[in-house]
């Protein structure tokens, strides 16, 4: 409890907290989704097309947020498309363009101003990074992903399982993909501000790998994503705090620790 009213007395560590739970949550619960119809990897993909928007941004002086949320939404609905036409398999796709965005990125930073400390954070996250621009759009995120959940429970359910099943029944696949898609992008534009560009995609597959391990439901997976990716945070952040290593890092580790514990609650129960 001292540790935590000392770090509440950081406006940048409550900034933090505040906007990295929140982030978290949304990973956690699209990532359910994501890992469901293996397509766990676009995160890793959209992060390398982040990067190499935000590096442009900061090249240029331009604001970082308006220029990567767009760009790297038009790639995750690009990504969705030639998955749906089948025109290349979506694990070469990501690759593809993750790889080149990537590129491009190091190219134009490499021309301009180098390797700040922007582009680096970046890259690599900063638990200074984030500001009150990036809570209050987590704010904004996390209402709508939670209001889809709520609200769009059972299309989101059939869309994961059996995209026939759901268009035979009236519901709209490509709308919702996209939407998924959407959310996944602006997510880890926002989250990549603390995590990195190297390490975000983390959020997205952690949680629901490691509730797959103990829960068999839909509904019990989603759940308990959401709760272990917060509590991994929360404890990943404080460590981060207490032993002056990159949170990034940290909140992975934990997770990573999370996985191991339900890995060995699963093969208790088989035995």
């Amino acid at each position: 409890m001292r540790v935590l009213a000392e770090m509440l007395s950081y406006p940048f560590l409550v900034r933090a907290l505040v906007g990295g739970t929140l982030i978290s949550l949304c990973a956690s619960l699209l990532g359910v989704s994501l890992v469901l119809k293996r397509y766990s990897m676009i995160g890793d993909g959209l992060s390398h097309v982040s990067f190499g928007a935000l590096s442009v941004a900061v090249a240029f002086g331009w604001a970082p947020l308006a220029v990567s949320i767009p760009v790297v939404a038009a790639a995750a609905v690009l990504l969705l498309r030639i998955r749906e036409n089948g025109m290349i398999k979506s694990d070469a796709a990501i690759a593809m363009i993750s790889a080149g965005s990537l590129a491009a990125g190091i190219i134009v930073t490499s021309l301009t101003t180098g390797m700040t400390t922007d582009v680096s954070s970046y890259m690599f996250g900063s638990i200074l990074a984030m500001s009150r621009t990036d809570v209050s759009l987590s704010v904004v995120l996390s209402a709508v992903v939670l209001g889809m959940f709520v609200f769009c429970y059972n299309k989101i359910f059939a869309v994961t399982f059996d995209e026939s099943f759901a268009r035979a029944t009236g519901v709209n696949v490509s709308a919702y993909n996209m939407l998924i898609a959407v959310l996944t992008a602006v997510t880890i534009v926002l989250g990549m501000r603390m995590m990195g560009a190297m390490l975000i995609s983390s959020l997205i597959i952690f949680p629901a790998l490691t509730s797959m391990r103990v829960f068999k439901s839909f509904l019990g997976v989603v759940l308990s994503s959401g709760v272990v990716s917060v509590v991994c945070f929360l404890i990943g952040l404080v460590l981060s705090y207490v032993y002056s290593v990159p949170a990034g890092a940290s909140v992975v580790v934990t997770n990573l620790a999370a996985f191991g514990v339900f890995w060995a609650v699963q093969a208790a129960r088989q035995r």
